[in-house]
This record gives C-alpha cells, sequence and structure tokens, in this order.
C-alpha cells in the first residue's frame, strides 16, 4: 500500500531547498542546471552544475532557469523539480505526492499557473502554492494568525519580499527585484571600475560572503580578501586584494533599492500595524540576510528594530513544511 508523501519546495532564485514529512529538511542546492544546446539535454543540476557557471563550452549552458523568482525556463524548470523529487525520496515506490512550493507573493496567475503545471508534470498529485513572506513568517515562528501586525522582510536571491502580516493574511506587500543578484553585480561593476578586474557571477558571491558589510564603520578594522580575476586592460590573470569598506561602498546601491521599497510599505500600513511593528520590530530571513550587518544597516535606516531569524536561510522551507503537514491550520495561507 503506498500513502501519500507531503513534500515541501523552497524554489528559490539562488537555491532550492527540499522537505520530506517525516525527514526534515534533505535537500539544499543551487538552482543551477546545465544542458547541451544541441538537444537540450540535461547534464547535471544543483551543486555539480553550479560548478560549471562560466566554465562551459559553447555547446553547453549552464544557468539559472529562475530569474527574479519567476520561471524563466519552463522545460529546464521542469526537469530540474524532477531531478530534486527524485533525489528527495530516492529510489523508494512515489505512489501520490502531495507538494507545495513557495512563489513570490506578487505572482501573476500565468506564473502560478506555469509553477503548478511544472510540478504536476514533474510527478506531483496535488499542488499547493504559498507565498513566500507567509512562509518565512511561519519558518521564523512570528505569530500571523494574531490580529496584530508583524513585519518581515525576506531577502534571496531574486527577489527582496517585504510584508505586514495580520491574522493570517498578507495586509501591504512589495517585491523589490533582484536583492542578492544585484549586490553581486554591484561588486562585479565595483571590481570592474575601480580595480580593471574582470570576475564572474560565483567571485563575486564568494567577495560577498567573506568581506561584505552592509554597514560599514568608520575606525572598525578594514578586512581584506584575495580576488582572482582577468585585467580588463592586458587580457591577463591578475590577483587583487580588496578591501571591505570598497565593497560595502558598492553595494550600498542595491540596499537602498531595498530600503526604499521598505519605506514604501511602511507609508501604506496602516497606523495601529504600525504601531505594532514599532513595538515587535522586524524579522529578516532569506539567503541574503546573513549578509554581515544588513539587521544594523534597516535599525539605522528605519530607527525600528530589525533582527535575524533563526536559521534565516531555512525560514521559508521550515513554513512551508509545517504547512503540508499541517494543511488545515494554514489552509487561509495557502493558495
Amino acid at each position: 500500500m503506498n500513502f501519500r508523501k507531503k513534500i515541501g519546495i523552497d524554489l528559490g532564485t539562488a537555491n532550492t531547498l527540499v522537505y520530506v514529512m517525516g525527514r526534515g529538511i534533505v535537500l539544499n542546492e543551487p538552482t543551477v542546471v546545465a544542458y547541451s544546446l544541441e538537444n537540450k539535454r540535461i547534464l547535471a543540476v544543483g551543486e555539480d552544475a553550479r560548478e560549471m557557471l562560466g566554465r562551459t563550452p559553447g555547446t553547453i549552458i549552464a544557468a539559472r532557469p529562475l530569474r527574479e523568482g519567476v520561471i524563466a525556463d519552463y522545460t529546464v524548470t521542469e526537469a530540474m523539480i524532477t531531478y530534486f523529487l527524485r533525489k528527495a525520496l530516492g529510489k523508494t515506490s512515489w505512489g501520490g505526492i502531495d507538494l507545495m512550493i513557495s512563489i513570490p507573493g506578487g505572482s501573476t496567475q500565468v506564473e502560478k499557473r506555469a509553477v503548478v503545471s511544472a510540478c504536476r508534470n514533474a510527478g506531483a498529485s496535488e499542488v499547493y502554492l504559498m507565498e513566500e513572506p507567509l512562509a518565512a513568517a511561519i519558518g521564523a515562528k512570528v505569530p500571523i494568525s494574531q490580529a496584530s501586525g508583524n513585519m518581515i522582510i525576506n531577502l534571496g536571491g531574486g527577489t527582496g519580499e517585504i510584508a505586514i502580516i495580520s491574522l493570517g493574511q498578507l495586509v501591504v506587500y512589495k517585491s523589490v527585484r533582484g536583492a542578492g543578484t544585484k549586490i553581486d553585480e554591484a561588486i562585479v561593476a565595483h571590481l570592474r571600475k575601480k580595480y580593471n578586474l574582470i570576475v564572474g557571477e560565483r567571485t563575486a558571491e564568494d567577495v560577498k560572503m567573506k568581506i561584505g558589510n552592509a554597514f560599514f564603520e568608520e575606525g572598525q578594522t578594514d578586512r581584506t580578501y584575495e580576488v582572482r580575476g582577468r585585467d580588463f586592460q592586458s587580457g591577463l590573470p591578475k590577483i587583487v586584494e580588496v578591501l571591505e569598506s570598497d565593497v560595502a561602498e558598492a553595494i550600498q546601491k542595491p540596499l537602498k533599492n531595498i530600503f526604499d521599497g521598505i519605506r514604501e510599505v511602511l507609508s501604506q500600513t496602516p497606523p495601529e500595524l504600525a504601531s505594532d511593528i514599532v513595538d515587535r520590530g522586524i524579522v529578516l530571513s532569506g539567503g541574503t540576510a546573513l549578509l554581515h550587518n544588513i539587521d544594523k544597516y534597516f535599525t539605522n535606516k528605519i530607527g525600528v528594530a530589525t533582527f535575524l531569524a533563526e536559521e534565516p536561510l531555512f525560514c521559508v522551507i521550515r513554513g512551508v513544511g509545517m504547512a503540508i503537514e499541517n494543511l488545515d491550520s494554514f489552509k487561509e495561507a495557502v493558495r
């Protein structure tokens, strides 16, 4: 007898996480697919494909099939979901699969249908959708069902999602396109402009993780990081010592873009809920929330206490996992 399996997926622009009921989070891999240009045959998915980014010959493409949280390549996304399901479930008999997947809060009906269709074609029997800010809030243990205002900023790779939640619903919401990826792009542009150094997105991401700092203060130790790339003028390989203060300066524009989105959401928030937020503070989740001092940056800019959720990268998948296991309790938040 085959029992229905309950699975949750956080399908992010940068990383995909899979939750299986009874086992917890079983998979955390980059949302990257490598495929042959000639016949679209999938060659690698996840970590193996990420290793190929920027290193493939002309006949192979290694790319992220999601752009800013939305499916950009339907066929490749479907193949990727199938791969992740197979890897998560192993060789056991699949039977029926109840699948819950996170989507950006402002997704259109067309985008939602594309996600549902990709999941069904990948083998899911029932597909449920949950908006990422709600999933992140549930995973961060925010009491979203109460009649009080809670603010969460879920910073992923493709989007920064800013939401005010009350009674289990989004009251005010805004999505800022390209959160983590825009920070990476800003680092690439800065290294090229200041050091004549050309680097790829993987190297920029490494720089961000090693010495990225959203709130660099005068007098603190200015760390350095050795970056390898190609000289813009000579075309030869080049090694540069990059300063932490330089990286902090480079990423101020994409951070301000996120802050502008937060200010817009707060300006539309009903006064009573705004009062709750001043009392409770603002919760940060998502992989980009791991950027050093980003909580200090927002606290300083907004004037309201901002703090990181526990294990911010796993907030959305934890929320999706709790919801798929307790559908009746979270039916208001499920689409």
